[in-house]
């Protein structure tokens, strides 16, 4: 895992000092290259051929910078009969490049962004990993092109613009997907790559992978729950087993108390003896710790118990965000940061279980949409459900039934791209009144044009809702809060449910495997029932849950009153009244809705402050 930095037309020295925001995915070397008018640079957390796998890496007329691991390298390099001098993976890509050409991406299981400078044709390649593990960002301005792993590192390059669209996006969704907070940065989407022509940057951008096609694949929905259990096993075995195998480090996993991640244990168990896993225990109703036990006791695991208390949160919360690089408001990325930090002091590589939710359909919210297509319920349905949605008193009670059946009638009501908004967030949703200037984002109209592109299909409502929770909420919220969380405490992260092989095999299982009455991810359950206690079984969907509400009005009170009170850009979003109203409890909506709120516009003024300005 790495940090990788480069510019065309761009000073040398300029790129050398912004590699410095880099250092924490590279805490173990740094390189680079220059070549006529291009510069490419490097951070390196050395974890496969420590001796021979320094970056930039040069092959004939080819070099490249990159960031991931290529799990298959190996099996690759006997498939095409490659001719390589290391054990490294990056010599692997740029060896199958020269071999294939750029259709040497659909050969790849892993994760990863690179670069690679083909000398001979005068072109640059950026490309991206299918599910979007590793983040890519780029621009193209004022006669310059730059790309980097990480924000930060980017924006250091020239001075960008705001773009308030992108900010108004955020403080809908949380996040700013599939773009950044400037106008003139981009992020490349997940499954694309960029072809940039070095001499007059003209760029073409390709899709070269998409879930969609898979969900449209009828060739697995005839498989049986047995059927699709014994192939799934051969197929997360494997895909656990190169994940374990791919580092010359011990490679140990998160344990929480779900089934993801105890599946994931369970079956590295297979491969490695006494694995290290990592729990986190926590005061009050959110300790899972005691679920993790028993999954640990059953495989004999080397366990760790992390303990957070949160008292040093009001010190540690403003780097924790600034080092995302822009605004991001999903406040488990906390928790997740602070067992990272813990984890890397005993080793360098552990297995996650991200991604099992949106292939196997982990969600509540997705029961709804198993039986009824929202994105085309009919106009009296839609009639109905405003006129009874709008007499019904706001509900108090986040977890209640009451809620549910609120918000179930509220998308219900919505069109296509403000019913996927309700089902997902639950933010800003209904106050939109409350900004000055609100409009769509690029990121909005790209949303609101897939759930047209998908309402044109035969794809049932499930399967529109997880095709999109893949490409937008999993890259752009989870995969990003877990890239950053880890890599800011240089810990590589790594997901089996992301296999290449389970990619294309989820999408094609029928409905019924995912969601069974009320029954969230019943395949995954049922697969689970042969490897994990029963206690687990049954645990609803938690996440890493955290105490917002008690943030919000106790422990961060006065961090918060500091940041609002003297808004630098949040006022510039918010109307001045209303933000008031906000911070002083006075507007209708339950504690936990209200704190929400308040946590995504203080993450939007630490990004302004602690990143924009400086």
């Amino acid at each position: 895992m790495c940090g990788i930095l480069g510019g065309v037309n761009i000073e040398k020295d300029l790129l050398i000092n912004s590699l410095y925001y880099l250092k924490h995915r590279g805490p173990d070397d740094h390189g680079f290259f220059h070549f006529q008018n291009i510069t490419l640079l490097h951070t390196r957390l050395s974890i496969l051929d420590f001796e021979k796998g320094k970056q930039p890496l040069i092959h004939n007329q080819l070099v490249i910078v990159f960031n991931g691991e290529i799990y298959n390298h190996l099996y690759l390099r006997n498939k095409f009969s490659l001719k390589c001098y290391t054990n490294s993976d990056t010599e692997t890509l740029l060896v199958l490049y020269e071999k294939l050409g750029i259709n040497f991406l659909n050969e790849l299981d892993g994760m990863f962004a690179f670069g690679i400078l083909d000398k001979n044709n005068g072109i640059l390649i950026l490309a991206r990993d299918r599910a979007g593990k590793k983040p890519l960002y780029y621009f193209n301005h004022k006669g310059k092109f730059g790309f980097a792993s990480e924000l930060n590192a980017l924006s250091k390059l020239d001075k960008f613009n705001i773009n308030d669209k992108n900010i108004y996006q955020f403080l809908r969704f949380g996040f700013i997907g599939n773009t950044t907070p400037y106008s003139e940065i981009f992020e490349l989407e997940p499954g694309s790559y960029m072809v940039i022509d070095i001499n007059n940057l003209k760029t073409k951008k390709h899709k070269w992978w998409s879930i969609t096609d898979f969900y449209k694949n009828k060739n697995s929905k005839d498989l049986n729950l047995k059927e699709a259990s014994e192939r799934m096993e051969i197929l997360l075995d494997e895909s656990v087993k190169t994940r374990l195998l791919s580092s010359d480090l011990e490679v140990g996993a998160f344990l929480s108390g779900g089934i993801d991640s105890g599946l994931i244990t369970a079956f590295a168990s297979r491969h490695l003896n006494k694995i290290k896993t990592f729990t986190i225990s926590l005061e009050g109703n959110y300790d899972e710790s005691y679920l993790a036990k028993h999954v640990s006791e059953k495989y004999n695991t080397d366990h760790t118990v992390i303990n957070i208390s949160y008292e040093n949160l009001k010190y540690d919360l403003e780097n924790i965000l600034a080092g995302f690089g822009e605004p991001f408001g999903d406040s488990s990325a906390i928790p997740s940061y602070y067992i990272s930090r813990e984890a890397k002091k005993i080793l360098t590589v552990v297995l996650n279980g991200d991604g099992a939710d949106e292939l196997f359909g982990g969600y509540r919210r997705y029961v709804p949409f198993h039986y009824i297509d929202f994105f085309k319920s009919g106009k009296l349905l839609k009639h109905i459900s405003k006129s009874v949605n709008q007499i019904m008193p706001f509900p108090k009670n986040k977890q209640s039934l009451y809620n549910y059946i609120f918000r179930l009638l509220h998308l219900s009501s919505q069109d296509s791209l403000k019913c996927y908004l309700s089902s997902t967030v639950d933010s800003f949703e209904g106050y939109e009144n409350e900004f000055f200037h609100e409009s769509d984002s690029i990121f909005f109209s790209e949303l609101r044009n897939e759930i047209e592109l998908l309402n044109e299909t035969s794809l049932t409502g499930l399967q529109k809702l997880m095709i999109l929770d893949f490409n937008f909420m999993l890259p752009n919220d989870l995969l990003v809060k877990m890239d950053i969380a880890t890599m800011l405490n240089s810990l590589e992260g790594r997901s089996p449910f992301l296999g290449r092989d389970i990619l294309e095999f989820a999408p094609g299982l029928n409905d019924k495997l995912k969601i069974n009455g009320i029954t969230t991810k019943y395949f995954l359950r049922v697969l689970a029932k042969k490897y994990l206690p029963n206690i687990i079984i049954s645990q609803p969907k938690r996440g890493f849950e955290v105490p917002l509400k008690k943030w919000v009005e106790n422990d961060l009170k006065e961090l918060i009153n500091d940041y609002l009170c003297n808004s630098k850009i949040v006022s510039q979003f918010i109307k001045k009244d209303s933000l008031q109203k906000l911070l002083e409890n006075r507007v209708p909506v339950s504690p936990e809705k209200r704190a929400k709120m308040i946590w995504y516009i203080l993450a939007l003024e630490i990004w302004y402050k602690k990143c924009y300005l400086n």
